[in-house]
């Protein structure tokens, strides 16, 4: 073999160029300015525009070098998240779309998940995520009990949580669960019914707190009696467990706090001999991909999680480039009526 082939250097195989910003510029037609802008959340830039810069990024397959941008914004680029209780279709979703959209701005994610509210694994969590640099912190799925932990370990940097009630010193961003429930439970009085029963949530968990205080107020306002909720823990075996063996009186409607456990509602009526509409009606939360075929199609309120992951990302980038969150308000949902519930019906038990 001829010393000359064995002894040539070998050529690394040419691979396409990496974009730049001022290829992405150039493709947008505006300036590296605004393409540095609309990467950043900066406001006061019409859609049209910042529309135009994030096709360009998608067609050259842009991405910014996390290193260079770190060194000039002087962060980690980093941002984290913390989930309470098990990973259920809201907090899971909610951080699928804050990890995208986090991603479309230069920004990595590191979540950590906290199975229960006991002191030491919430302080691990939190300090786990401080430690690893984090530029900001977003909480998903927050228990009250854990504010005053959570801004213990989180001085000077911005934190958001998942709460629809202002909290000193942090962002927050959140679905009105009083207006859902209230047209949940208004839905089932439109129906005629009288005597309408809750299922709640863990009733240390806020959104528990909220829904379940939202119902007892409307149907205080209608001169409805209330009978104090059963507590469930988000699982459809909670919801089984309760339609099963709770008493259920004269009740001709079940406001259950998630569609999960709606979903074991509706089998434990059925093991009950109870028809669902028929002779009691079911209303969830939440509007998860599978309640359009429960057996029956359940009734429930929709809240769009991915939604609100974007907007929880969007106010933490505010902060952090030191401009006013703006003012969205809480997001609204929307109730999806569909066969679980139906008129109220006179039945004996």
């Amino acid at each position: 073999m001829d010393s000359s082939e064995t002894d040539a250097p070998l050529v690394p195989a040419t691979s396409p160029a990496r974009a730049s910003m001022h290829d992405v510029a150039a493709l947008a037609g505006v300036s590296h300015m605004t393409v540095s802008r609309a990467l950043n959340g900066y406001p006061n830039m019409r859609d049209e525009t910042r529309r135009r810069v994030l096709d360009a990024v998608e067609k050259l397959n842009f991405t910014r070098s996390p290193i260079a941008r770190a060194l000039v914004t002087k962060r980690s680029m980093r941002i984290g998240v913390l989930l309470h209780g098990q990973v259920n279709h809201g907090p899971n979703t909610t951080l699928r779309a804050f990890e995208r959209a986090a991603r479309r701005y230069g920004y990595a994610v590191t979540s950590v998940s906290i199975d229960d509210d006991d002191q030491r694994p919430l302080d691990i969590g939190v300090m786990e995520l401080v430690t690893q640099g984090v530029d900001a912190v977003g909480i998903i799925a927050m228990r009250p009990t854990s504010l005053a932990r959570v801004r213990k370990y989180t001085v000077g940097l911005p934190v958001i949580v998942e709460m629809d009630e202002p909290q000193e010193g942090l962002l927050n961003a959140a679905y009105d669960q009083t207006q859902g429930t209230e047209r949940a439970v208004e839905h089932l009085i439109g129906l005629g019914h009288r005597s309408i029963r809750h299922l709640a949530g863990p009733l240390d968990w806020h959104v528990a707190q909220a829904r379940a205080a939202a119902w007892e107020s409307t149907l205080a306002r209608h001169g409805l009696p209330v009978v104090a909720p059963a507590e469930g823990d988000w699982s459809s075996d909670s919801g089984y467990a309760y339609a099963r063996d709770a008493d259920l009186g004269d009740a001709t409607a079940v406001f259950v706090a998630n569609d999960q456990m709606a979903l074991g509602v509706l089998h434990g009526l059925h093991e009950r001999g109870l028809r669902v509409p028929e002779d009691i009606s079911v209303v969830g939360f939440d509007d998860v991909p599978e309640s359009r075929h429960f057996s029956p199609p359940l009734t429930t309120v929709r809240q769009d999680f991915t939604e609100l992951g974007e907007l929880m990302l969007t106010d933490l980038l505010a902060a952090l480039e030191g401009r006013p969150s703006p003012d969205h308000g809480l997001l609204e949902s929307t109730l999806i009526v569909r066969e679980s519930t139906a008129p109220a019906s006179r039945r004996d038990r």
